[in-house]
């Protein structure tokens, strides 16, 4: 007899969706280098689905130094003339200029709390990720009182293309908030190890 494995309905059958879902959405992440892969990938998002995004993920990584922050921060407005007709990525200047100039401010924050994550976390209640109630895909939100003060403060700072409704995209994904439905097979996966 086969076990049918509950999955939150948003990501369907389409194998790449699942296993992003099984694998890595809503898992705590801590690294900088993966939060700012995120970072670049939500941002590019806008507008746009996000699977459209995952199926152009290895083309983010080629264009974006393996989502280094540090050598994405060093790129010149040659190298976003040539990203804008580089195949793998969407080829919107804008975006692309954004992620040049929000790697160079992800640094500056990494040199004032000491990691990215450190940053974010600080925005939450006794800096634990939140894990909340979704009893069906109704109960989702777009966005939040933490998303809407992350994006202000980062949007003080200069970041582009991290409203509050990709912030809070960006918190799902990392694994600060966990917003699996309640009969998911990856509720709760990490627990608060802070």
């Amino acid at each position: 007899m086969n076990h049918i494995m509950n999955r939150c309905d948003w990501c369907g059958d389409d194998p790449l969706y699942v296993k992003y879902h099984d694998e890595e959405w809503g898992r705590q992440i801590t690294d900088d280098r993966t939060l700012f892969e995120f970072l670049t990938l939500e941002s590019a998002q806008a507008g746009l689905s996000w699977i459209t995004i995952l199926k152009k993920r290895e083309g983010y990584r080629k264009a974006f130094l393996d989502f280094d922050y540090k050598k994405v921060a060093l790129m010149t407005a040659d190298d976003e003339k040539r990203l804008c007709s580089f195949d793998g990525i969407v080829k919107n200047r804008r975006k692309i200029h954004a992620a040049i100039t929000n790697a160079r401010l992800y640094g500056d924050i990494i040199a004032e709390y000491g990691s990215f994550y450190k940053y974010i976390i600080s925005f939450f209640p006794e800096r634990k990720r939140i894990v909340n109630n979704i009893p069906d895909m109704s109960s989702l939100h777009a966005s939040s009182p933490v998303s809407d003060e992350i994006s202000r403060d980062m949007y003080r700072r200069g970041f582009r293309f991290f409203g509050t409704v990709i912030c809070y995209s960006f918190l799902q994904a990392t694994g600060f908030i966990d917003d699996h439905l309640n009969n998911c097979h990856c509720k709760n996966h990490d627990t608060d190890k802070h």
